[in-house]
């Protein structure tokens, strides 16, 4: 089902002065000067088109430095006057968006700790209601799609147009090289739903130090994202607030010149044909696998009701071990990721137990069902 959200083209409301769309500040304003310099560095580079600084930064725990407040508002402005950079700052309530509307601020977004919360969406949105401003929102911390979907057809009904979307990875139990775990899949589903969406890409936030975002970066152009938000400071080492992940504006412009630049489509006729027969071949294989998962599942339910009959209990942990085990190493050997055959073979796996689990309680689901209507009619 597809998404149905009333927005305006990227281009008819971002200016991009060069591809890719870059928005780059500071992850604080700081000062004064802090703010302008960069801003002026940036400017230097050719490559930003929007500057970004944070005003107002609630922190995990209290005491931290939790942004300069409202007097931030008025070194952007000038700021945008000086370079002519039109301005982007972070909303988490009315107050924000009132304040930063009246200090002339050109594009508005909320923070990922604010999507998850609808009220805090909601309030937002009420005070957006009547004016004409692009707004971008982040998706939520935790991976949950329905909350960034949810957010964004609140900012929407309230009359806002120039949407878009940013994606700045998900909270994760599991450890790894990332501040933030891409779970490049949402973004997808989520282009998928309304491909209309613009999706701005946050690699500071993902990676969470300066050594990864080129690759991030690069991938999420290659994924055809619209354009990508970083952070950058005039000398990140003294940065009050994410000093990791910022950039210089020398180290942004060097960056930036170095991405490779993708279209999604090509007028090539010889292209196009070579890709149309590669698809086929495609389509003929996922219709085999989807045979045989097919097959296999028709196995699963025949062992089931042989658990059943026996008395068996549906898991077997020695069994799981010893296919994931044979599994992964054959995937190796076939030259497939790891990640990925650990992710099937646990998909369907977890199919399999579903299935198994249905066969052994049908009986008891059908008693429980027939129990209920003896009430009703008692």
């Amino acid at each position: 089902m597809k998404l149905e959200l009333n927005i305006q083209p990227l281009n008819t409301w971002i200016n991009i002065k060069n591809e890719p769309l870059i928005i780059s500040g500071p992850c604080s304003a700081e000062t004064e000067d802090q703010l302008l310099s960069t801003a002026h560095l940036l400017k230097a580079t050719g490559k930003v088109s929007v500057l970004r600084a944070g005003i107002w930064k609630p922190r995990t725990r209290p005491g931290e430095f939790e942004g300069i407040g409202s007097i931030g508002l008025e070194w952007l402005k000038r700021a945008k006057a000086e370079t002519g950079l039109p301005t982007a700052v972070e909303v988490a309530n009315a107050k924000h968006v009132e304040e930063a509307l009246a200090a002339g601020v050109d594009i508005l977004w909320i923070g990922a700790r604010s999507t998850v919360n609808p009220f805090t969406v909601q309030e937002i949105a009420d005070a957006l209601k009547g004016v004409d401003i692009p707004v971008l929102v982040k998706n939520p911390v935790n991976p949950d799609l329905q909350l960034w979907i949810g957010a964004l057809e609140r900012i929407n009904k309230a009359g806002i147009t120039k949407l878009g979307a940013i994606h700045r990875g998900f909270s994760s139990y599991e450890k790894s090289a990332f501040r933030n775990e891409p779970m490049w899949e949402l973004a997808i589903q989520l282009k998928t739903l309304c491909p209309e969406l613009p999706i701005i890409n946050d690699p500071s936030h993902i990676c969470g130090n300066r050594e990864l975002i080129p690759y991030i970066s690069q991938k999420a152009l290659d994924l055809d994202m619209q354009g990508l938000m970083i952070e950058s400071h005039l000398d990140p080492s003294v940065a009050w607030t994410d000093a990791k992940q910022q950039v210089t504006p020398a180290a942004l412009a060097e960056m930036v010149s170095k991405f490779t630049l993708r279209q999604p489509e090509s007028k090539n006729e010889e292209f196009a044909d070579k890709l149309a027969d590669l698809r086929k071949e495609i389509d003929k294989i996922d219709d085999l696998v989807l045979q045989k998962l097919a097959e296999r599942m028709s196995i699963t339910q025949k062992i089931g009701e042989f658990k059943r009959d026996n008395k068996v209990t549906i898991l077997q942990v020695n069994r799981w071990d010893e296919i994931m085990q044979k599994r992964t190493s054959f995937a190796k050997a076939l030259k497939l990721d790891v990640n990925f055959t650990e992710k099937f073979l646990e998909l369907v796996h977890g199919e399999s137990i579903r299935r198994q689990t249905e066969i052994m309680n049908a009986g008891k689901v059908e008693a429980g069902i027939a129990a209920e209507a003896h009430a009703e009619v008692k």
